[in-house]
């Protein structure tokens, strides 16, 4: 099976959110890629309380100053495009009201003819969690809310009743519907976050990671597939790769997913034998603009399909 592309879209202060959204969005439909996707960041605290990723020591990325809204994000994309995919790789489920979330996911996918994948993570930086009102002790809870939500209000009039921790409603009609049925994907490595993934959800969506963990996650998933009673060839694998493209290859140890558009390939291929369905390659950070990330994107496209990805 060819492994799936997707491509980052540009979020981030050095960006204009006026043009650069739809201009990406549809240049990726034009390459060929298979989906765009949109990430989810609050804010840059002066004296934060957590390190970046909790990492001792690590300085939180400038780029945090200034993400776009994940929500309208995907609504531009969806406006200027007609096949691509519309992903969420991750929106922090705390940060949403559960309902509210549920409905206007609702709504994007019945807008763009039921193209949104909703990729789902827990985050881990407190500082946001106080910004958006939401309790950082609870957000596994929250979590398992929102899937409730979005069950229901995604399902078939009339909703039936739910009292949870934040939100609650009687027997409704509530639309319009998603098109489709709305994939959800889930990211964490956790033994929680995978037995919860096995349970409520359609794939995994790891970041950042090697190609050697995404096999080992694929394992685990499978073990924990079999307790539950699940086929483990249903549940999907999207892998989020920052990249960092050079002219030149890498000499000697280098991180997956940074070097040259060959070395790039490589890795690609390795995910597909890793038992990866789809990656999204995001070049947003290092590309001065707009045109950059597109020029990007379409070598990376080429390369990989000459190659036979």
């Amino acid at each position: 099976m060819t492994l799936r592309l997707g491509l980052g879209l540009p979020q981030t202060g050095k960006y204009d959110m006026s043009r650069d959204v739809t201009a990406a969005a549809r240049a990726a439909e034009e390459i060929g890629y298979d989906s765009v996707w949109v990430l989810e960041r609050l804010m840059r605290p002066e004296e934060p309380v957590d390190d970046m990723y909790l990492v001792p020591g690590l300085p939180w990325a400038d780029y945090f100053r200034a993400v776009a809204d994940p929500l309208v994000t995907m609504s531009l994309a969806a406006a200027v495009t007609e096949r691509v995919k519309i992903g969420s790789a991750v929106l922090v489920g705390s940060f949403h009201q559960p309902f509210l979330l549920a409905r206007a996911l609702g709504s994007l996918d019945a807008a763009s003819g039921g193209r949104v994948i909703a990729g789902f993570g827990t985050g881990w930086s407190r500082d946001e969690y106080r910004a958006a009102g939401a309790d950082h002790a609870e957000r596994g809870a929250a979590l398992d809310e929102l899937l409730d939500v979005c069950e229901a209000v995604w399902g078939p009039d009339p909703v039936p009743a739910y009292e949870g921790r934040s939100t609650g409603f009687t027997a409704s009609a509530v639309g319009p519907k998603p098109a489709g049925r709305i994939p959800v994907l889930l990211a964490g490595s956790a033994e929680r976050a995978q037995r919860r993934l096995v349970r409520r959800a359609d794939g995994w969506l790891p970041s950042m990671v090697t190609n050697e963990q995404v096999a080992a996650g694929r394992a685990r998933l499978a073990e924990l597939a079999a307790e539950h009673g699940r086929d483990a060839s249903g549940l999907s694998t999207t892998v989020r790769a920052s990249v960092q493209l050079s002219e030149k290859p890498v000499d000697g140890a280098r991180k997956t997913y940074q070097g040259s558009v060959e070395q790039i390939v490589e890795d690609l291929l390795g995910a597909a034998a890793a038992g990866a369905d789809e990656v999204l390659l995001d070049t947003q950070l290092p590309s001065r603009d707009v045109d950059e990330l597109i020029e990007k994107g379409r070598a990376l496209h080429k390369a990989a399909r000459d190659a036979g990805v």
